[in-house]
C-alpha cells in the first residue's frame, strides 16, 4: 500500500517533466476566488539576500506563507518537514529546545554548546549558531524558506547542507489587532495576540508586538507526578516586537524575540537491552524498587524518576530561555545602490533534567565499600543527570552593498561573528558487570574475589558513577563575500549568469573541565574559499532552466565530549544541480524540479561511546560520500476554489570511504559498505488538497494533507551502535486535516473558526533515539500520538 501511494505521488509530480527542482506555494492569505487573474499567487523570497520572485531564483527553495503557517498551526521548526522534501527536523531527547536538522543528507546531530551545525538557521537575517536553541515558538512569521544545497557564498557559516530562513511579519501601515486561541487533546491550549500600531510618528515609524502563551499536559502518563509534569508537558511564553522606521532613503528595522519554556521533554523509553542489563535491572522490584520497563512499543502509562538538580532540588522538569535582537539598517544613496547593515545579538540558556532512563526509582545491588559484604542495595539508574547551566551568547555584524550597473548586478559584503558558550553536565549512571569483570573497570582483583566470597550466588553487580562533563569555549569568524550577476538586456533578460566567492576564517578555543584534571585546552584555526557558478535561461515565458555548481564548508573544531583534546578538520561539499521552474495553463499549474549530485568530503562522524566517564564520543573525519537525488513540487488550481500541492524528494547515499578504528586490533579499516545515512530517509513525499467555497459573507475551507517518510537511522555504524537495527525510525504515514469557517463578520472585525486533527493514523514511529552501546541499552522517544482540537481567531 505504501509503495503504491509513493509511486502515485511521484507520478503526479513528474507527469509533465522528468528531472527535479523545488518550490512550494502552500497557499496564501487570499482564498482561491481572489487569486490574481484566476491563477497562483506570486511568492517573494530572499534566497539570494534580496527580494525576488520564487520562480525567478535559480535555487531549490520551498516557501511557506505566513497565513498557511497560521492556519496549519505550525508552531515550531519541527512542524516544517511535512511540507518540504528532503528535510528532517527532529527534537532531541531530554531537551525542550534542541533540534537535529538535515537537508539532502547533510546536517549535525550533536547538540553541545560548541558544536557547529550543518544546516544554517537564520531569523530575520541573523545566524543562529547553536542547534541547542533551535526549537522555539514561531509567532507572526511572514514566511519560512527552506534552501537546499550548499549556500556558502551568500549565507556563509556552516550552510554546507542548506539553510532555514524564518522571516518575521513586518509592522502594518494601519492599526490592527489579531487574537487567536485554541484548545486540543492532552489539555493543550494557547492564546496569542498581535497589535499593530500603524504609523505612530507621522508616516515614518510603525511598530508591532506579539505575545503567546502555550501550555499542555504530557501525552504519556507518569504515575509519579501530576499530569502537568508528565512527559511532553510544556508551558511556553513568547514575545516578538517589530519596529520599522522609514526615513526616505534610510529604513531601520528592529526585531526582538524572546521564548521561555518550562516542561518535561518527551518520554524517552528503553527499547533494547543486553541480557545482562535486563537481568540486573529486572531485580529492582524484588528489592522494593520500581518495576523495570523495557519495550520496543510506545508506552502510555509509565514511571519516570526525577533527579536532584544543581540547587539540591528533586526535579522532573527542564527549562530554557532564548532571546534575540536584530537591527537591520538599509540606506539607498542612489537608485543603483543599496547599503545594508544587519547587527545581531542572541543568547541561550538551558537547564535540563536528563530523563534518559525511562523508569521509576530503581534499586539494585551495587559495589559499596562501607558495607561488610562490599555490596548493598542502593538507587540505580541506566542514565540520568542535570545539564545545567548550558549557555551561549553571540554577536554578529554583516555589511552588504547591493548594486546594479547596466546589465550587471552585484552584492559584496563582510561578516563578523563572535560567541562564547559553556556547558556543565552532572551525570549519574549504573554500570552493570559480572562480578568477575570488576577488574576490567579498574577494581583490584581482590575486590572481585572478596565480593564473590562474601556474596555466594551473586553473579552480577552494579557500579554507580557520577561523572561530570564540563566544557566551554569561544569562536570567532570573519568573512568577505561577493556575487556578480550578468543579465543582458539584448536577450530580453532571459539569460542570467552568476558567479560568487566567499572567504571565511574561523578561530576556536575550547577548554575541557569537570572530571578532566588538569583542565585541557585547545585552539584551532581554519579558513576556506567557497564559490558558486550559476547559469539560467528562460526558454519560454514562465519556463526557466538552470544549472549551478556550489561549494560549502562546515568548520572543524574540538570535540567537547571526551577527556582529551580531540580535534577534527572541516567538512567540504561540492554540489552540482540542474533544475526547471515553470508555470503553465495561465498560471494555474506550477511545477519546479531539481536534480543534484553532492560530493561530501572529510565527513565529521560522531563515534559514540559510554563508560565510567558517562556518555562520551569521538569525532573523526571518516571519509567521503556522494549524495544524489531530486526534489519536485507541483501546485495546481484545477478550478476556482480547489488547490492541490504535492512534492517528492529522493536522497541516495553512497559512501566512498568510511574509516573506522577497530578497538580490538587498533587498526583503521574502511567500512564504507556498512555505513548508514543519518537522519535521512530515501523518500519523502507530500500531497495536500484544499477546497474553499463562499457561504454568504464567509468562506468555508477544507484541507487535508498526507505525507510519507521512509525509514532512517540514528547511527552510522553498527560497530559503534550494537542496537542500531533495533532503533531504526520506521517509514511512516502522517495524515492531518482541518475544516474552517473564515471571515465571519463580527461587528467591525472578522472571526475565523477551525477544527483540526493531526497524526490521524496514530503512527508510532521513533522520533529520536540513542544507542548507549557499552552501557547495555538503547532508548528512544516516540512521536506524539493522534491529536485534535479547535481554534478561533478574531481580527480588527
Amino acid at each position: 500500500m505504501k509503495s503504491t501511494m509513493l509511486a502515485g505521488t511521484a507520478g503526479l509530480v513528474l507527469m509533465t517533466f522528468s528531472g527535479s527542482a523545488v518550490a512550494q506555494e502552500n497557499d496564501s492569505a487570499q482564498d482561491a476566488a481572489n487569486q490574481p487573474a484566476g491563477g497562483l499567487n506570486t511568492i517573494v523570497v530572499t534566497a539570494r539576500r534580496s527580494a525576488e520572485t520564487l520562480q525567478d531564483v535559480p535555487v531549490a527553495v520551498t516557501a511557506l506563507s505566513g497565513d498557511f503557517i497560521d492556519r496549519q498551526n505550525i508552531s515550531e521548526p519541527t512542524d516544517v518537514p511535512q511540507f518540504a522534501p528532503n528535510l528532517t527536523v527532529e527534537q532531541q531527547p531530554s531537551s525542550l529546545s534542541a533540534a537535529t536538522i538535515y537537508i539532502r543528507g547533510i546536517g549535525n546531530q550533536e547538540p553541545s554548546a560548541v558544536s557547529e551545525q550543518g544546516v544554517g538557521i537564520y531569523l530575520d537575517g541573523v545566524y543562529l549558531a547553536r542547534s541547542a536553541g533551535a526549537v522555539f515558538d514561531l509567532i507572526d512569521l511572514e514566511r519560512i524558506e527552506v534552501l537546499r544545497g550548499p549556500q556558502g557564498t551568500l549565507f556563509g557559516r556552516n550552510t554546507i547542507g542548506g539553510a532555514l530562513q524564518f522571516i518575521s511579519k513586518k509592522p502594518a501601515d494601519s492599526m490592527g489587532v489579531t487574537a487567536k486561541a485554541g484548545y486540543g487533546r492532552f489539555n493543550e491550549w494557547y492564546v496569542k495576540g498581535r497589535l499593530d500600531t500603524g504609523y505612530i510618528v507621522g508616516d515614518s515609524i510603525k511598530a508591532s508586538i506579539s505575545a503567546q502563551h502555550r501550555e499542555g499536559d504530557g501525552y504519556v502518563n507518569n504515575t509519579l507526578v501530576s499530569s502537568a509534569k508528565d512527559p511532553g508537558a510544556l508551558k511556553a511564553n513568547s514575545v516578538a516586537v517589530g519596529i520599522e522606521g522609514d526615513f526616505g532613503d534610510l529604513t531601520i528595522n528592529y526585531n526582538f524575540d524572546w521564548d521561555k519554556r518550562d516542561g518535561t521533554p518527551g518520554f524517552f523509553q528503553i527499547v533494547a537491552t543486553t541480557p545482562l542489563f535486563a537481568d540486573y535491572f529486572s531485580q529492582s522490584a524484588s528489592y522494593g524498587g520500581a518495576p523495570f520497563l523495557s519495550s520496543p512499543v510506545r508506552q502510555g502509562t509509565v514511571q519516570q524518576a526525577g533527579f536532584i538538580d544543581r540547587s539540591g532540588d528533586y526535579r522532573y522538569t527542564s527549562k530554557t530561555k532564548v532571546q534575540g535582537h536584530a537591527l537591520t539598517i538599509t540606506y539607498d544613496p542612489m537608485p543603483e545602490l543599496t547599503i545594508k547593515s544587519i547587527t545581531g545579538y542572541r543568547k541561550f540558556f538551558q537547564d535540563t533534567i536528563l530523563n534518559l532512563s525511562g523508569n521509576g526509582e530503581l534499586l539494585g545491588q551495587v559495589v559499596d565499600f562501607s558495607s561488610p559484604t562490599l555490596v548493598s542495595v542502593q538507587p540505580i539508574s541506566p542514565y540520568t543527570g542535570n545539564n545545567a547551566p548550558q549557555k551561549q551568547w553571540q554577536i554578529s555584524q554583516e555589511l552588504q552593498f547591493l548594486g546594479k550597473s547596466g546589465d550587471f548586478s552585484y552584492l559584496v559584503g563582510t561578516y563578523i561573528f563572535h560567541e562564547k558558550a559553556s556547558e556543565y553536565n552532572r551525570q549519574a549512571l549504573t554500570i552493570v558487570t559480572p562480578v568477575a569483570g570488576l577488574p576490567f573497570l579498574g577494581f583490584p582483583q581482590s575486590v572481585a574475589d572478596g565480593i564473590a566470597a562474601l556474596n555466594p550466588g551473586l553473579e552480577t553487580v552494579g557500579v554507580n558513577a557520577a561523572p561530570v562533563q564540563a566544557f566551554g569555549g569561544k569562536s570567532d569568524s570573519i568573512a568577505v563575500f561577493g556575487q556578480l550577476t550578468w543579465k543582458p538586456a539584448a536577450l530580453n533578460d532571459r539569460l542570467e549568469v552568476t558567479g560568487g566567492l566567499r572567504y571565511t576564517a574561523d578561530d576556536k578555543q575550547v577548554y575541557l573541565a569537570g572530571d578532566v584534571n588538569p583542565v585541557q585546552r585547545g585552539r584551532v584555526s581554519y579558513d576556506n574559499v567557497s564559490w558558486l557558478a550559476s547559469l539560467s535561461y528562460e526558454v519560454f515565458d514562465d519556463v526557466m532552466v538552470y544549472g549551478r555548481v556550489s561549494t560549502g564548508y562546515r568548520s572543524g573544531g574540538i570535540n567537547p565530549r571526551t577527556n582529551i583534546v580531540n580535534t577534527f578538520a572541516p567538512e567540504k561539499a561540492t554540489a552540482y544541480e540542474v533544475g526547471l521552474k515553470s508555470e503553465m495553463l495561465n498560471h494555474r499549474l506550477r511545477l519546479n524540479l531539481a536534480g543534484y549530485v553532492t560530493d561530501y568530503n572529510d565527513l565529521q562522524v560522531q563515534q559514540f561511546a559510554a563508560g565510567t566517564g558517562g556518555a562520551t564520543s569521538l569525532i573523526v573525519n571518516a571519509g567521503k560520500v556522494r549524495l544524489s537525488g531530486f526534489e519536485a513540487e507541483l501546485t495546481a488550481l484545477p478550478f476556482t476554489g480547489f488547490q492541490i500541492d504535492a512534492s517528492v524528494g529522493y536522497v541516495n547515499t553512497n559512501y566512498k570511504t568510511f574509516l573506522f578504528r577497530d578497538p580490538g586490533t587498533n587498526t583503521v579499516i574502511d567500512v564504507a559498505d556498512q555505513a548508514r545515512p543519518l537522519y535521512t530517509p530515501k523518500w519523502s513525499t507530500h500531497i495536500g488538497a484544499e477546497y474553499s467555497v463562499p457561504v454568504g459573507d464567509a468562506l468555508v475551507r477544507l484541507r487535508g494533507d498526507y505525507s510519507y517518510r521512509g525509514k532512517f537511522y540514528f547511527n552510522a555504524l553498527d560497530n559503534t551502535a550494537p542496537f542500531n537495527e533495533q532503533i531504526v525510525s520506521p517509514s511512516s504515514d502522517k495524515v492531518k486535516a482541518r475544516l474552517s469557517v473564515e471571515d465571519i463578520k463580527l461587528g467591525a472585525g472578522k472571526l475565523d473558526l477551525g477544527i483540526w486533527g493531526d497524526n490521524l493514523l496514530n503512527q508510532k514511529r521513533l522520533a529520536s533515539a540513542i544507542d548507549f552501546g557499552a552501557l547495555g541499552f538503547a532508548g528512544a522517544m516516540f512521536q506524539k500520538p493522534i491529536s485534535y482540537g479547535v481554534d478561533a481567531r478574531i481580527t480588527f
